[in-house]
């Protein structure tokens, strides 16, 4: 059996495509011998499909937590707030699916109440998708004007959070984010512009945003600690969106990169609406990087720019690597060849690598969306169970309570891992993958961290 053909069964048994038995019957019929079957990785060993763990609340969140499934006090709207159209179709609409997913686990009820939930669109399709500060706004505003809304998750990007998190800090709204991963939103950071993070909590001087995800301050020194430790890159050319989450991560980069003893021979923003890159690629190449960092979510032309930098330098020349704006399939398939090969960070493990009820939700996620769901869409539905925990514990239509709750999150027991919410609304814990484009597929490789202080 050639690996690719070894790879692609153990891909359909970890996602739970087929069963234990069926990958072993399928296994010999294309020979592959017994022996060779015992040194298989032990997760394809062991049936991690999920199946034997439901997902239900009594198996995720703080253990013990109660639940009721009673409605007689009457209806809570819960809103989301992402792009869903364009490059982001696949990924905004596998996070709305996912929170619709987390709401059914909870049998549509919490804490005596009805849950409504409604998918909001904070992208313009006619800018692909991307998100816009102004439509993010709207949204926002209109779920604070919502006296049936207690809680609202979003956003994906975290420059949209910017726009939105005042306007829910004054109304006292509990805001809590799959995706976003700025540090500048909750902690404090030498490279922060002036003022943040309090700027955006001023309004009542009370914390109410949290995010279920890794901030970059991790994931970006551990992209960097990478390059130089483990694939020996001492030269990085560093280029980015110019947005709050690709420049922040590409400084966080830079100074990762350049405490280890590399050198950045290139710092600098690119265009999102140029028609080509080829002369900026010129320049890149004529540095002679090592490795190429983008900092940049896929919407702003990411794809055209490592098909142009590939027409300069192969991959065997310069390596690539990306955050997690790019772990997605639309990068993948708008590159073309031009991303095998690629380096992805992502703050947290995709679907394929889940155990417990993060494989159980990955298999009911496949059946419904009829793909591997997107990497990011496992904190929405993380997100919104933080939420319905809280309704159940508060058993109010209580803003500032069922924000309190939210904030004094412990012990999670989540799809990714167990973890508590810090001071700062961040988790206390954190997971980290290094993940590579092969075959036209975003594959797992390593677990990541940040290099030792």
């Amino acid at each position: 059996m050639t690996d690719t053909r070894l790879d692609s069964l153990i891909q359909q048994m970890r996602s739970g495509v087929i069963d234990r038995r069926t990958f072993f019957v399928r296994a010999a019929a294309m020979g592959l011998g017994a022996s060779a079957l015992m040194h298989l990785p032990v997760a394809v060993a062991q049936d991690a499909s999920g199946d034997d763990v439901e997902l239900i609340p009594e198996n995720i969140g703080t253990e013990g937590a109660s639940h009721s499934t009673d409605t007689s006090k009457g209806t809570i709207n819960l809103y989301s707030s992402w792009p869903l159209s364009g490059a982001s179709e696949q990924l905004g609409g596998d996070m709305v699916v996912s929170v619709q997913l987390a709401i059914e686990a909870w049998g549509g009820a919490a804490g005596g109440f009805a849950i409504n939930y409604e998918g909001l669109d904070d992208g313009l399709a006619a800018n692909n998708g991307s998100w816009d500060a102004a439509k993010e706004a709207e949204n926002a505003s209109m779920v604070v004007n919502d006296e049936d809304a207690v809680a609202y998750i979003g956003t994906y990007n975290s420059g949209a959070a910017e726009a939105s998190i005042p306007i829910t800090n004054a109304a006292g709204l509990a805001q809590i984010a799959p995706a976003n991963t700025a540090v500048q939103l909750t902690k404090e950071s030498p490279s922060n512009p002036e003022g943040y993070p309090e700027v955006l909590y001023e309004a009542t001087g009370k914390r109410n945003y949290m995010r279920v995800c890794p901030a970059d301050d991790f994931q970006g020194a551990a992209g960097a600690a990478y390059a130089y430790n483990e694939l020996g890159c001492r030269k990085i050319y560093i280029i980015h969106d110019n947005q709050t989450y690709g420049k922040g991560i590409a400084e966080v980069v830079q100074q990762t990169f350049e405490a280890l003893g590399g050198e950045v021979v290139g710092f600098e923003a690119f265009d999102p609406n140029a028609p080509e890159y080829q002369a900026f690629m010129t320049k890149v190449a004529s540095q002679a990087p090592d490795i190429v960092y983008m900092g940049a979510i896929v919407n702003l032309n990411a794809p055209k720019l490592l098909q142009d930098l590939r027409d300069q330098l192969s991959a065997d020349d310069c390596a690539f690597m990306g955050p997690d704006g790019l772990m997605n399939q639309a990068f993948v398939d708008g590159s073309g060849e031009a991303s095998e090969g690629a380096y992805i960070t992502f703050g947290g493990l995709p679907p394929l690598e889940l155990k417990g009820a993060g494989a159980a939700w990955a298999k009911q996620m496949q059946d419904r969306v009829g793909h591997l769901p997107d990497a990011y869409s496992v904190y929405a539905f993380e997100c919104a169970a933080v939420v319905l925990q809280a309704i159940d514990q508060v058993g109010e239509k209580d803003r500032a309570k069922v924000l309190d709750e939210m904030f004094q999150t412990h012990d999670f027991r989540g799809l990714v891992g167990t973890w508590s919410f810090t001071e700062t609304g961040d988790p206390d814990t954190a997971t980290m993958s290094l993940n590579q484009v092969r075959d036209g597929q975003i594959d797992f490789v390593t677990t990541i961290a940040p290099p030792e202080v």
